[in-house]
């Protein structure tokens, strides 16, 4: 393997490390849910999409062969993480699970909390 190929992969492996770690963090060290939410979505997916893209250039450089198990990963990861972290979101927003006094867009909050609300008739029943 050559040297060129050995700094690629290094690259992309201490990026995708260095993302994990700050996502870790963020999840650790911010205030509440919505902001601790924020980080491991944005942060962790980024550093585990540089892990699998660097180990895929490993692989594919010594194997000389695709390994399309860690495009999928990778894939599913980008596609599932964001789907995952929006409905949390609006399980926290229906559960009304507190924020920050100096978070921006509470006015948009109550107007969502106020089209989660169920409308019950007596009709229905």
């Amino acid at each position: 393997m050559s040297q060129a190929v050995e700094l690629v992969v290094c690259a992309f492996l201490l990026m995708g490390g260095l993302f994990v770690l700050l996502g870790s963090f963020g999840l650790l060290k911010l205030p509440d849910f919505y902001t601790r939410l924020h980080a491991p979505t944005k942060a962790t997916t980024l550093g585990l999409a540089g892990l699998l893209i660097g180990s895929m250039i490993y692989f594919f450089a010594a194997e000389q062969r695709l390994m399309v198990h860690e495009l999928l990963i990778t894939l599913f990861l980008l596609i599932t993480a964001p789907v995952s972290a929006h409905m949390l979101a609006k399980t926290a927003l229906h559960h009304r699970v507190k924020m920050l006094k100096r978070s921006h867009g509470k006015s948009l909050t109550a107007s969502a909390r106020e089209r989660q609300v169920p409308s019950f008739s007596d009709d229905s029943h």
